[in-house]
């Protein structure tokens, strides 16, 4: 399930999924395939927020006082295949994605999908910070499956692409 909070520029929008060119649908299909890719089983919610929310999890949850691109949150005993059939929650900062889509030269709605599948690995149990390039490895091998442009730890690990106008 995927539930937008918009950001307060688009509060009150009859449709803010149309003004930010997402597909609630569309996104729901993705992150379904990129569970299948993962190997990630069970129900994942996904709450896409802006900055300010992101910020407040990041801090509650993790220690940090900033706002980030996506958070993810296994639910208990995940990795066991616990009986409630849920594998956790993914937040995600549509301003920072929209950011981070600017300056890397593709849409929105990519940008949500590379962080809807980075964060489902995270949820599948991987963590690039302490497995040694396992779940890079297997990011850049999921996003060009998926037809994704580059992934958050590949692009952590190269300059941003610049588009050059003529």
């Amino acid at each position: 399930m995927i539930t937008l909070q918009p950001p307060r520029d688009l509060d009150g929008e009859a449709n803010p999924w149309l003004k930010l060119g997402l597909s609630a649908s569309g996104l729901t299909r993705f992150l379904r395939a990129a569970q299948r890719e993962a190997g990630l089983r069970g129900d994942v919610h996904v709450l896409l927020a802006d900055d300010a929310t992101l910020r407040r999890l990041n801090r509650t949850f993790r220690g940090k006082n900033k706002a980030t691109d996506v958070l993810s949150f296994p639910a208990a005993g995940a990795e066991e295949g616990n009986d409630a059939g849920i594998a956790g929650d993914l937040a995600i900062s549509l301003e920072t994605a929209a950011r981070q889509a600017a300056r890397f030269g593709h849409s929105l709605r990519d940008e949500v999908r590379v962080l809807l599948l980075h964060g489902a690995l995270h949820l599948a149990g991987f963590d690039h910070e302490v497995d040694g390039g396992e779940m890079a490895a297997r990011e850049v091998e999921l996003r060009q499956k998926l037809k994704l442009p580059a992934g958050l730890i590949a692009r952590t690990l190269q300059p941003a692409h610049r588009r050059v106008r003529a």
